[in-house]
């Protein structure tokens, strides 16, 4: 990357393992995505990154094997579709999550996502922070996501238009996960655009760059942190409700029944499946779609359709769920396939754990991460796989070891095998399933 790097981050641009390819992520709020805007970012991915899109846990969508000199024509051409990489990455507030798709009230969810994306993206006030600082909005604890944004967002209760949220903060994994914890019960959706500035400006004005909220915690404690978000001229403010038209885009799912994911394994697809879906979309979904947090993509079929019909025009389409690797929950990031912090090539190691577990990996819920980073989330998974480190052998060759991480009941998961080999690690894997 050139000494614009930095610069390039914010504008949601990462340097590949390709020496002289880059990788363009998209932010989309709480993962949806318009027809129309697929098609662009169909578009793109055929002429500047060899054809394929990659779909992230956290609900953006990434190109990768792009070149330096395509950039500009790259961001002109999400611009006209109305979509932004802006705080993509780098030192900014994320793309806002959502992984409750398909609930009943997800437009409720997904409105709110939008008026965050819209206040926070390109923010100048809200870049340039010590280091990423990531949103979610959820219906409830369930999914335990919660648990790992620097702002947490979970619906506590709607009555007419208003809604109310439960905000929890200082949540993270990486390499070192830390459990979000409650700051404040029943918030009005009036105050949290103003709480939100009030903690992220306390943040940015007391933690070292290259650390998040979580490492101010544990520096100061909660309730000095609590003390210097309560003494913020914002922390208070409550803003005007907002009137108007619904801002959702997606149907609204009332019975869960219509709700339907179309699986991609490690969320890799390529732009002609994005085409399709595009046009399905169109005919049967209300034009949109959505990336779920699972890695697939998904559509939500208007109240009162026909949701046999909608399947079997998706099989006839071309996409199906019946392989195994499509009815195995596994979340994968790109690891050492592109990303130029990934010890091991992850795609071929889930396949190998696929396989080595056979029926019984259909059961659970996996992920791996192709560094400590653990952009995967696999402190979430029923079993979640670390590639923590390489060692090298003495015939020279480096080999990656791994961390296993297991579920617990209300919390991240906790480690229980630490530095295996992948013999060890697919041995393990059996004896635990």
């Amino acid at each position: 990357m050139t000494t614009h790097g930095t610069e390039y981050r914010l504008d949601g641009i990462y340097r590949q393992r390709q020496e002289g390819f880059l990788m363009q992520r998209v932010k989309l709020p709480a993962g949806a995505i318009s027809a129309g805007q697929a098609h662009a970012v169909a578009e793109i991915a055929e002429q500047f990154g060899r054809g394929l899109v990659h779909l992230t846990v956290r609900g953006s969508i990434e190109i990768h094997w792009i070149r330096e000199e395509s950039l500009p024509d790259v961001k002109r051409s999400l611009g006209r579709a109305g979509l932004t990489s802006r705080g993509a990455c780098g030192g900014a507030v994320r793309g806002v999550t959502c992984n409750s798709q398909g609930t009943t009230g997800f437009p409720v969810l997904e409105s709110l996502a939008r008026r965050l994306h819209r206040h926070f993206t390109g923010n100048p006030r809200f870049e340039r922070l010590p280091k990423k600082f990531k949103i979610g909005i959820e219906a409830s604890t369930a999914k335990k996501r919660h648990l790992i944004q620097d702002v947490a967002l979970v619906l506590a209760r709607t009555e007419g238009c208003q809604a109310w949220y439960d905000v929890w903060i200082a949540g993270g994994l990486g390499r070192e996960p830390q459990e979000g914890f409650l700051l404040a019960e029943a918030v009005a959706e009036t105050r949290l655009i103003p709480l939100i500035e009030a903690i992220i400006r306390v943040y940015a004005a007391h933690t070292p760059a290259g650390k998040r909220l979580k490492h101010l915690v544990r520096e100061i404690g909660r309730e000095e942190l609590l003390r210097r978000i309560e003494a913020e001229p914002t922390a208070h403010e409550e803003l005007p409700p907002v009137t108007g038209l619904p801002e959702s885009l997606v149907p609204d799912d009332m019975d869960g029944g219509n709700h339907i994911e179309v699986p991609f394994f490690a969320g890799e697809m390529t732009s002609a499946n994005l085409r399709d879906l595009a046009v399905f979309a169109d005919t049967h979904a209300g034009g949109m779609l959505m990336v779920s947090g699972t890695q697939n993509m998904a559509v939500t079929l208007p109240a009162g359709s026909d949701t046999d019909s909608g399947r079997d025009a998706l099989v006839r389409t071309g996409f199906t769920t019946d392989t195994r690797e499509a009815r195995v929950t596994f979340r994968i990031c790109p690891g050492s396939h592109e990303c130029i912090m990934g010890l091991t090539p992850t795609r071929d190691v889930a396949r190998e754990v696929i396989d080595a577990m056979g029926p019984v990996a259909e059961s659970l819920t996996w992920a791996i991460s192709g560094c400590q980073n653990s952009c995967s989330q696999p402190q979430l998974a029923d079993i979640g796989i670390v590639s923590s480190r390489l060692v090298t052998g003495e015939d020279g060759q480096r080999s990656p070891r791994f961390d296993i991480y297991r579920a617990q009941e209300g919390g991240l998961g906790i480690k229980t095998g630490e530095a295996l080999d992948k013999d060890a690690l697919l041995a393990e894997l059996k004896r635990l399933g």
